[in-house]
């Protein structure tokens, strides 16, 4: 039978299952009918045709009626082997047989069904009835109707149908001649003789390779998935807490921060500010804590902290100890620097913390801002998430496996099989048995189209050929591999500045030609950081070059500290550049202000050398959407507040 024929045939059971799902349907039965083709199928073809119309069937029917109905994929797959199992026996030739098929289907379809919509919130078809016990009765009830109609139709139809059309099923996926009786036997015979003395057969070892490797790329897959999900849903939660801080660091005033903590609600403007902070809280329902401290060494100084329903606020001027979460934060804390989100599972609940510091103008932090956000409802998604993944990949592993156990078994195992006992009658070598042999052999007509075909042809030149192609194939990429080292070794040295280390102009015109790559399609969003180092020449007059070096290797140790190596280039002899990209553009300016603090720090601090006494003037220059057309544009704008920063300097020396 041809391939167009057998995918007609199977195109027909997926359409009698349609057919008999919209009757149900539309008639308002309370039974689905949607079984009816999978059944007359699996009877007729087997375990792929029969899984195959099932898992379509399901598959046409969650895009076309209900989403649900792809997590009910088992249950067809399920009722697709065991029809196959018992066809195989002969239950669908003899109507008593068929007949007793019913319970099982019923227990199996009733029991897959009650465990999936148990498990499945969005399945309320066991809610009709307040009693579960009852719920589960009309359940099985229903079931045991429905596979009765599906049996009796699928038998009728398999008694219809020529049994030349069902000898082409039973040889389907054959990609040899139909072996005689005698010769089946013979070589089923040979095959247990062989496993006698193995540990496992090749069917054995390819069908335990491609379970394993359904089960790993199903759970790689689900596994992905779980987390991307959980990435998403927390990424949105993000997204919602940074919107609230941003309301309430807009009510905080950093130059009052000193007079709330030691006057707390007497202080003025304090009420009037708690009551802002009570109105943002509020507003969302999964806020679960609001608080302002000052972190300091003794531990975390009351700002404000808002009453909950279950617990009451601190007073201002209050310390509490710092959480073990944050500790590992302590020192950026301390400093001022910004907070990662953390997520939390204690005693206060699940949840999301995010922190934001305040500044004041000269880039002092004054406090921190706290929200806690509830992510019980993470619990909940991630749960009915992974019965979904489970219940998703449960059906796709059977297809899988089921459409691999039947190549396997029709391209490998079949083949070798056949051939082996034809190359072994030959190896006998008794009268007539060689011409018998090669006889047999010619007529098994293997048409697998790939390897086991050519061994079939030539079995010691195949095996040749293959050895010769795998070691050239192993030497062409072990060739390519280092190739690959190679440029990839040249191109970071391409890219890197040989004194300091860090990335060069050339690195940084590579950047330049991203952003206006991004400022082409308007979705640019950076600034542009000039750091032109001073007295590099009178360093090296004075203390010689080797220190000239290694006072531009602490200047760009520095830059790097402050901005990220990630984000600075050394683009001249003493000119450094920082790019910002996204959301470091916002702080960019408590950026500029650290290193500034830094360098007065270096320079008051007598017990450094004069090398390591960094100076520089900075420039910054943030792009402009409506004027820049380049990045050039934004760093020439730096470059100049850069100049203007250094005649500053100047005027400001004494030396």
């Amino acid at each position: 039978m041809s391939g167009r024929k057998i995918t007609t045939i199977c195109a027909m059971g997926v359409a009698l299952n349609l057919i008999g799902s919209i009757i149900a349907s539309q008639l308002g039965l309370p039974i689905y009918m949607d079984t009816m083709g999978t059944i007359a199928i699996a009877a007729l073809g087997g375990y792929v045709p029969g899984i195959i119309v099932g898992f379509s069937t399901n598959l046409i029917n969650t895009a076309a009626i209900n989403t649900t109905q792809l997590y009910f994929s088992s249950v067809s797959i399920f009722i697709a082997v065991i029809t196959t199992y018992f066809a195989r026996k002969g239950y669908y030739d003899d109507f008593n047989k068929a007949i007793r098929l019913i319970p099982l289907l019923t227990l199996v379809a009733g029991v897959s069904s009650v465990i999936i919509e148990t498990l499945l919130p969005e399945s309320d078809s066991l809610t009709q009835f307040e009693n579960l016990s009852v719920n589960v009765v009309v359940k099985f009830a229903v079931e045991f109707i429905d596979k009765t109609i599906a049996v009796l139709v699928a038998y009728k139809i398999l008694q219809r149908i020529d049994s030349q059309i069902k000898e082409s099923f039973i040889h389907l996926g054959l990609k040899q001649a139909a072996l005689s009786e005698e010769m089946e036997q013979l070589v089923s015979s040979q095959q247990e003789s062989v496993a006698k003395f193995k540990t496992s057969s090749v069917r054995t070892k390819m069908l335990l390779i491609l379970m394993l490797s359904s089960l790993f790329l199903s759970a790689s897959i689900a596994s992905i998935s779980y987390i991307l999900f959980k990435e998403s849903v927390i990424d949105e939660r993000v997204k919602i807490v940074d919107t609230l801080m941003a309301m309430v660091v807009n009510e905080i005033n950093p130059y009052r921060i000193d007079d709330f903590l030691t006057k707390g609600n007497l202080a003025a403007g304090y009420r009037e500010t708690e009551a802002k902070l009570y109105t943002i809280k509020n507003s969302s329902f999964n806020m679960k804590y609001l608080y302002v401290y000052r972190v300091e060494e003794d531990g975390c100084h009351v700002i404000f902290d808002l009453d909950t329903p279950e617990t009451k606020g601190d007073k201002p001027g209050e310390v509490k100890t710092f959480d073990k979460e944050f500790l590992p934060y302590f020192g950026d804390f301390l400093e001022g620097k910004p907070i990662p989100p953390i997520i939390s599972n204690n005693e206060y609940g699940y949840l999301l913390t995010i922190y934001r510091p305040i500044y004041d103008m000269y880039g002092k932090c004054q406090c921190y801002v706290g929200i806690d956000f509830s992510m019980e409802i993470l619990s909940d998604y991630m749960r009915t998430f992974i019965v979904k993944l489970v219940l998703l990949f449960l059906g796709f592993f059977f297809f899988i496996f089921a459409l691999g156990f039947e190549f396997v078994e029709n391209n490998i195992v079949l083949p070798v099989n056949t051939m082996a006992y034809c190359a072994q009658k030959f190896a006998e070598n008794k009268t007539g048995v060689l011409s018998d042999s090669a006889a047999t052999l010619n007529n098994l007509g293997i048409r697998t189209g790939d390897e086991i075909e050519n061994l079939y042809k030539s079995l010691i030149k195949m095996t040749t050929n293959i050895l010769e192609f795998i070691e050239k194939l192993q030497h062409a990429k072990a060739r390519v591999a280092n190739m690959q080292v190679k440029v990839e070794e040249m191109d970071e040295l391409a890219h890197k500045d040989a004194m300091t280390g860090i990335k060069n102009k050339a690195a940084y015109d590579e950047t330049t030609a991203a952003l206006n790559q991004k400022i082409e399609e308007q979705s640019a969003k950076f600034c542009i950081v000039m750091v032109d180092v001073n007295f590099l020449k009178k360093i090296n007059d004075t203390y010689g070059h080797e220190y000239g070096n290694e006072y531009l290797i602490n200047a760009a140790r520095l830059v790097c500290t402050v901005f990220g190596e990630e984000n600075v280039y050394r683009i001249g002899g003493d000119e450094f550049v920082a790019v910002l990209e996204d959301d470091k553009v916002d702080i960019c300016k408590y950026f500029v202000a650290q290193i500034r603090l830094e360098m007065d720090r270096k320079k008051s601090n007598e017990g450094l050398a004069p090398w390591e006494k960094i100076s520089a003037a900075v420039g910054v220059a943030f792009y402009e959407p409506e004027t820049d057309k380049t990045a050039e544009e934004v760093f020439k704008r730096a470059d100049a507040q850069m100049y203007e920063n250094k005649l500053a300097m100047k005027a400001q020396r004494t030396d």
